[in-house]
């Protein structure tokens, strides 16, 4: 966190020169307690006097000044932020709400996981967003950081899309269907075809080695419409959209990729409290500061109305609002 203005106690008085001067007197400082032999030595005195009486007429002027850049620099809110869509958010809904309330907000935009992090640990941020829970658990633990979560503000869900068909009822028996390649999003994106009811279980799939996401292929029970299962890298789905009938893709690749505007999700996942929990994004701040001035005033302005219409309007499904406290 940036460190507290300075700010004057009660009572206490800047040592300001011309104050001294005024209520000692001109001649204190310049009436010699013996005659002066040389006239230059008493030329030189009254010289520096009178730059010192100059200099402190100034200070005088300038103390108490509603200008003074610490008061400034304290309504000034600094956020370390992954590009989209949390910079898109602070940038285009939050920082406008926070005018409003006084505050000025300044993005700062990483491009990784962990500078992020290390940059508020050091007190180079006041906040951060762009991570879960789980990851901040596992960087206080792994990496020694005092980080704590106070807000959560969305979800990047996976959505089936498509660029063949615009409703999910369209596709047809045998229709080639895309998922992730990485175990936890191929099991995100396997879950996602059986809760919209492409797949109706996951057969084998989590309980018998034998049983991969292809193989499901020809699984009659647990696919009766005999999709094909085609499991490539997440980051590629996107390139590969126009190849495949559907694909299961990760909100922050479809929004990389503009399937949002171009073509959007035909449904996207639902969450229960465990997982909206998981899988929401946080406001960050380091221990001890959960409820200052400043992170009072960005909480207050993320979850507001105003942020919560942006996110719905803009990303159409791939980002969803998800206000909820940490737990």
């Amino acid at each position: 966190m940036q460190g507290a203005p300075f700010t004057k106690q009660p009572g206490i008085q800047s040592p300001c020169l011309l104050h001294l001067l005024i209520k000692g007197g001109w001649a204190r400082y310049t009436r010699p307690k013996k005659e002066m032999k040389k006239n230059s030595f008493a030329k030189v005195t009254t010289i520096i006097l009178s730059l010192l009486l100059v200099l402190g007429i100034a200070a005088c002027a300038t103390t108490g000044s509603s200008d003074n850049p610490a008061d400034t620099a304290s309504k000034k809110i600094v956020v370390g932020v992954n590009p989209v869509p949390h910079a898109d958010i602070l940038d285009n809904a939050v920082k406008a709400v926070l005018a409003e309330a006084g505050w000025e907000l300044e993005v700062v935009v990483f491009q990784d996981y962990v500078l992020p992090n290390t940059s508020l640990e050091a007190g180079e941020l006041d906040a951060n967003y762009f991570q879960t829970l789980g990851y901040m658990n596992v960087q206080n633990q792994d990496s020694g950081l005092h980080l704590a979560a106070v807000a959560g503000v969305h979800i990047e869900p996976m959505g089936i899309y498509s660029q063949k068909y615009t409703k999910l009822d369209q596709l047809p028996d045998g229709a080639e269907i895309g998922i992730p390649n990485d175990p936890e999003n191929l099991e995100r994106g396997l879950n996602l075809l059986v809760q919209k009811g492409l797949l109706t279980s996951l057969g084998g799939y989590g309980t018998d080695p034998n049983v991969t996401a292809e193989s499901l292929s020809n699984d009659k029970t647990a696919n009766p419409h005999g999709y094909k299962i085609t499991t490539l890298e997440a980051a590629s789905l996107p390139l590969s959209l126009p190849d495949l009938d559907a694909a299961t893709i990760n909100g922050n690749y479809a929004l990389g990729a503009d399937l949002p505007s171009t073509y959007p999700a035909l449904d996207i996942e639902e969450f229960d409290e465990e997982t909206s929990v998981r899988r929401t994004n946080f406001i960050v701040v380091t221990q001890g500061n959960e409820n200052t001035e400043k992170t009072k005033a960005l909480v207050e302005a993320i979850k507001s109305d105003a942020v919560k219409q942006y996110i719905e309007d803009h990303y159409k499904g791939s980002v969803i609002p998800s206000f909820i406290d940490p737990q």
